[in-house]
């Protein structure tokens, strides 16, 4: 699947009203002062509730530009980052660009606070790719059918070609849109075979093997409580999880900067 959706636009500023305001409207002393307008998790979800369904408050802090709070929620699986300015009467979803830098503030703060704790990540049913004694290790978790692991999986290959210090660590994860690839995943962690996976990914033909596991629905678990909804999804040894089908040389420098 391609990158995760958020609530936010990559590079356009969307603006909401809340509480009946126009968000035209500018107020400096709300704007200037934070310690006057403090935001709590109640407040941002009374703000929020009528825009996102069933919000969830996960954390409120100060936005990088002034005036505004920043604010991430999650309704159902989904995570996000808005932002609250300090009157309280509007809100904003997009991503804030620092253009002198060329970074997405708004993606790189997401990535900080969405963190995982790798320790607490089973690894028993992975499929080693690469030495499993190298520096930098990747947990990937994958879906049998689907076209962007498959890719992925090629760019994975070349990173390996490329670097001997880092191994990726593949859990299956099949997606419920592939009928097939539940009993594929399964077979392939029955069978601890990474030929299997690749000889599916190349369209060939695998068995059909069952034994006593439920790797594979521990993984989709697992998934949902990480905040994985898609794949190919790839959690780094700081614990930040990058989705998507990178290709070797961003994805080497993903890892290792």
């Amino acid at each position: 699947m391609r990158k995760t959706i958020f609530f936010l636009l990559a590079a356009t500023f969307i603006f909401a009203q809340a509480c009946g305001a126009s968000p035209t409207t500018y107020d400096k002393d709300a704007h200037d002062c934070a310690k006057c307008h403090m935001l709590n998790g109640t407040d941002a979800a009374v703000i929020l509730k009528d825009a996102i369904p069933e919000v969830k408050i996960l954390n409120v802090g100060q936005a990088p530009v002034k005036g505004y709070w920043e604010v991430m929620i999650q309704s159902g699986d989904r995570k996000g980052l808005v932002y609250i300015d300090y009157s309280k009467k509007t809100f904003l979803s997009g991503a804030i660009i620092d253009l002198k830098e060329k970074k997405n503030l708004t993606k790189d703060r997401f990535d900080e606070l969405n963190k995982v704790d790798v320790s607490k990540i089973p690894l028993e049913d992975a499929l080693v790719m690469g030495d499993p004694k190298a520096k930098y290790r990747v947990i990937v978790f994958t879906d049998p059918d689907c076209p962007y692991c498959g890719k992925f999986h090629g760019e994975m290959k070349k990173v390996l070609e490329k670097r001997k210090d880092i191994v990726f660590l593949i859990k299956m994860f099949p997606l419920p849109m592939h009928p097939d690839a539940y009993w594929k995943a399964k077979s392939i962690v029955c069978k601890k075979s990474l030929k299997m996976l690749e000889d599916n990914f190349a369209k060939k033909q695998i068995e059909k093997a069952e034994c006593a596991t439920t790797a594979v629905d521990d993984n989709i678990k697992l998934a949902a409580q990480l905040g994985i909804g898609g794949t190919p999804a790839s959690v780094l040894s700081d614990g930040k999880i990058a989705s998507g089908a990178l290709e070797a040389d961003a994805l080497i420098e993903l890892i290792t900067k």
